[in-house]
């Protein structure tokens, strides 16, 4: 039987890599994905293995059948449970968390992805058509994850996203230290503004406080800047009672 994402309990970084196991119908469509940027250099450095998975492989009649019609009629169609079954069971480890991307999951959100993060094994069911059985829903996923409230035609989108979002957070992965934790929603927060080179471009110029070299003033300015920033364009955000950086601000009269 299933258990829900929302019942596991935050996860420790693993020392060893992550395993990521993507099952669809469409596997090219991941194939640039995974090798560009930081997904092929994490692959690279042995911080996470990828493997996509044709379902199709797992069917078992001459037209490689991956879905059938609803029972009861509607629209659409459903895939079948059996391919599925046979995709995950085959990739299975003890450690495995099967995780089917669907409209009806839990939302995505940053501390889902940290949570995953510290996974030793993805293993990444991608939905297409009206869905899927509810039988492998019921017996087979442990995790359902939407990445918003929004349809898409495919699965595999939603587990290139997932994927990104997780892999990046795996230690070392983005090189600098500490580099994941100043991203927007990783201190409940947005972002702060972010300058670079040159000093004065057609008159609009960087903010003195960051050339000035007093680092504590700048880290002041930055809080600041992300809790208005937050404040104009997330207001809910603050709503939820995450940010602690807000609370000990406003102690200090900041």
């Amino acid at each position: 039987m299933r258990s829900g994402a929302d019942s596991r309990p935050e996860q420790a970084a693993t020392s060893g890599p992550l395993r990521i196991d993507i099952v669809t119908i469409f596997p090219r469509m991941l194939k640039g994905f995974l090798e560009e940027s930081i997904m092929k250099r994490a692959a690279r450095s042995g911080a996470v293995s990828f493997r996509v998975v044709d379902l199709r492989a797992f069917t078992t009649d001459r037209h490689r059948t991956t879905d059938d019609r609803p029972y009861g009629g509607g629209p659409g169609m459903v895939m079948k449970p059996e391919p599925l079954f046979a995709a995950v069971e085959s990739l299975l480890t003890p450690e495995a968390r099967v995780i089917l991307l669907t409209p009806q999951g839990r939302r995505l959100d940053q501390a889902l992805a940290k949570d995953l993060s510290g996974a030793a094994h993805l293993i990444l069911v991608c939905g297409h058509y009206e869905g899927v059985d509810e039988r492998v829903r019921v017996h087979l996923v442990t995790d359902e994850i939407s990445i918003g409230d929004y349809v898409l035609t495919s699965g595999t989108l939603a587990a290139a996203v997932l994927a990104d979002a997780v892999v990046r957070l795996r230690p070392g992965v983005l090189g600098a230290a500490g580099a994941a934790e100043s991203d927007s929603f990783s201190s409940g927060l947005l972002e702060y503004p972010q300058y670079t080179r040159p000093p004065v471009f057609r008159g609009w110029a960087v903010p003195e406080v960051l050339l000035s070299g007093n680092h504590s003033a700048i880290e002041r300015w930055r809080r600041e800047q992300a809790r208005r920033r937050t404040e104009l364009r997330r207001p809910d955000l603050l709503s939820r009672g995450r940010n602690h950086d807000l609370e000990r601000d406003r102690g200090r009269g900041q």
